[in-house]
């Protein structure tokens, strides 16, 4: 796995990530996590990017700083991870590293709700009817036509 890692490919950096962060066949190393995390995510691993955000939001391995947290999920967002929208609608609903908008916090969990499967899906989507509560219909209908353009921007 190192060996791959070294080359600079970007899911066995990603793996090596994960194992390092879980001290999985190795002992556990936040700092070489992040490293390798950060070296995934430059590769363009979407799951990279979104582990990045969850250790800057949460503070493990670095300090928290959810203005980075939204930097790496809208990365992995935009790339239709649906942990990564998800995590991102949530940020701009409670206004985490981004000001308070719940027309976009409501987009990315339509997105996240349609990207996702089983119970995930279920979470996700009462999370976004829970915020739709605190929205008029036109917020609410601003968000869809937010969330069908992106989807017809990127061909998801």
């Amino acid at each position: 796995m190192r060996a791959s890692a070294d080359q600079g490919n970007g899911e066995a950096q990603y793996r090596l990530a994960l194992m390092l962060a879980n001290g999985i066949a190795t002992t556990r190393d936040d700092a070489q996590a992040m490293m390798w995390y950060e070296k995934a995510a430059a590769a363009g691993v979407a799951a990279a990017q979104t582990n990045l955000g969850a250790r800057y939001a949460s503070g493990i391995g670095v300090t928290q700083d959810f203005a980075r947290a939204v930097q790496w999920f809208r990365k992995a967002a935009d790339r239709g991870d649906a942990s990564a929208q998800f995590n991102l609608g949530v940020m701009y609903a409670n206004g985490s590293g981004t000001p308070v908008d719940l027309v976009e916090a409501y987009k990315w969990l339509t997105l996240a709700a349609a990207a996702a499967r089983g119970d995930e899906q279920q979470r996700y989507a009462a999370t976004r009817e829970t915020l739709g509560r605190r929205m008029t219909p036109e917020e609410q209908s601003q968000a869809q036509r937010r969330a069908q353009e992106w989807r017809r921007e990127t061909d998801r």
